[in-house]
């Protein structure tokens, strides 16, 4: 791509920003100026005006794309799963293998490379579903919170917003009828607090690390996660849900499988959905990640909850996992919003594609989610479902902003309006976030200038391999004693 080039130091710099065209509600308007205070929030927002001297000069853009659903740590596995046949069983096995492999050092390089990735396509902001807390054996790690700061860091770094979405994750199973939940297994044991109250005291502890170590930065939000129905007892997300603060955003992987769902109406007799519900924890500052197996009254109770459900088509797919109703949903009244999840696939756009393209694969007709829509779910939606408020490039809103060329190979001459079904993210060419320029060309411009996620990559894939066996696609499945184990990522 060939893009203008900037000012030594221009991504230190947040100046008023002119756009030839701007995607603003799902439609092109023309010649408009964005004015953003010393935080990075808009301040004004004029609408067909010409640019004025020391304005950064942009063409066409769209609002910063929110990643809702991610796991970093997933991203060495890329390339190496894929080819081998076998079921979800053979993937989770790789993908413990990817986790033990991990301490702080290596976890915070892969995480800057991937966090890099996801910037320079166009995802400005990212939900990190982070439950790889302690040492393999379940123990803590000398230094405090060191995986998280981690992660953290590595977003601060390169300059992307981050919600770390830290995670409940305290059974391998839900057990048998009337008995206690399943212990973790060996291989999960580096994702366990011991019990709920374990998760409560290391999360309020973790809020004040990170407001110590990049609350500076203005970049890093802490949310919460329950793993999942099946990985956290009832109880245990009953005590979770009354010691987190209100405003805090909540996600929760959702019957992926369709085990989870005949698993937990053996062991409750309610579907996941009707166990979250239950517990009252069915609210707009919840989000819903894949609910891809629901019955009718799930998709009802999710959407008059006002919910956000988080689609990972791209991950969906590849998994095998099914197509969940997100069109019923969206009518319902759920939020859709969209994540990379695995990290097989960065590309928000491609998302957003996937999304519909699941839709029209499911029903047979088109336009099942209008370019609007989908651009609503990888913006605003997704920014929602992250506790970072509106996001559709009005005043108060943060000055997040995606460059797109309308004159590649696949954009040109294309209605602007559609470019949600047609670009990709090999068509950004600069990101903006908080009125500062964090990328150009495939470039991250707030680290260094020579630095690039390709090169970010490949240390840290090197050192990771040379640290430990590259993890590899497993070749046998689980037991049949234990054909429903912790079916989710």
């Amino acid at each position: 791509m060939t893009v203008a080039s900037v000012d030594p130091g221009a991504a230190d710099v947040r100046a008023p920003i002119w756009a030839a065209t701007a995607i603003i509600g799902g439609r092109p308007t023309h010649r408009v100026r964005f004015t953003a205070d010393d935080s990075g929030r808009i301040t004004a927002v004029e609408r067909g005006v010409e640019p004025q001297t020391g304005d950064r000069r942009l063409r066409t853009v769209i609002p910063g794309m929110g990643n809702a659903h991610s796991h970093a740590f997933h991203r060495p596995l890329r390339g190496r799963t894929h080819a081998d046949g076998g079921d979800f069983w053979q993937w989770r096995e790789a993908m413990y293998a990817a986790a033990a492999s991990l301490d702080p050092d290596h976890y915070g390089r892969v995480a800057r490379a991937v966090f890099g990735e996801m910037l320079v396509c166009g995802w400005t902001a990212v939900g990190e579903f982070h439950y790889v807390h302690h040492q393999a054996d379940g123990t803590p790690y000398p230094t405090a919170h060191a995986m998280e700061l981690a992660v953290a860091e590595a977003a601060a770094d390169v300059g992307i917003r981050l919600t770390l979405l830290d995670t409940a994750y305290l059974a391998s199973g839900l057990g048998s009828a009337g008995g206690p939940a399943a212990p973790l297994l060996t291989e999960q044991l580096a994702f366990g607090d011991g019990d709920a109250a374990g998760w409560l005291a290391r999360w309020h502890r973790l809020r004040d690390a990170l407001s110590a170590s990049v609350g500076a930065t203005g970049l890093v939000t802490l949310g919460a996660a329950l793993h999942s129905v099946r990985a956290v007892p009832v109880d245990a997300m009953r005590t979770i849900l009354s010691g987190l603060p209100d405003d805090v955003p909540l996600h929760v992987h959702l019957s992926e499988q369709p085990q989870e769902n005949v698993d937990t109406l053996a062991k409750t007799g309610r579907t996941p959905t009707g166990v979250l519900a239950a517990l009252g924890a069915l609210a707009p500052r919840i989000s819903l990640v894949h609910a891809t197996h629901l019955t009718d009254a799930d998709v009802t109770a999710i959407g008059r909850s006002g919910a956000t459900v988080v689609m990972c088509p791209t991950t969906e797919a590849d998994l095998g996992d099914g197509i969940g109703p997100a069109r019923r949903l969206a009518d319902a009244g759920a939020r859709i919003a969209v994540g990379s999840d695995q990290n097989a696939v960065v590309d928000p756009l491609l998302e957003l594609r996937g999304l519909e393209a699941g839709e029209r694969l499911a029903s047979g007709r088109r336009g099942r989610f209008s370019p609007a829509e989908l651009l609503e779910a990888g913006t605003d939606n997704g920014y929602r479902s992250l506790g970072l408020g509106p996001h559709t490039l009005d005043v108060g809103d943060p000055l997040d902003l995606v460059e797109v060329s309308t004159s590649s190979l696949r954009t040109t001459g294309m209605d602007p309006a559609q470019l949600a079904l047609v670009a990709t993210a090999s068509d950004v060419e600069r990101v903006v976030v908080g009125g500062r320029l964090v990328a150009e060309g495939g470039r991250l411009l707030a680290t260094s200038r020579e630095s690039t996620p390709e090169q970010l990559l490949a240390v840290a894939l090197a050192e990771l391999a040379a640290s430990t066996e590259t993890p590899r696609t497993a070749t046998s499945s689980p037991t049949p004693d234990h054909p429903s184990q912790e079916m989710q990522p």
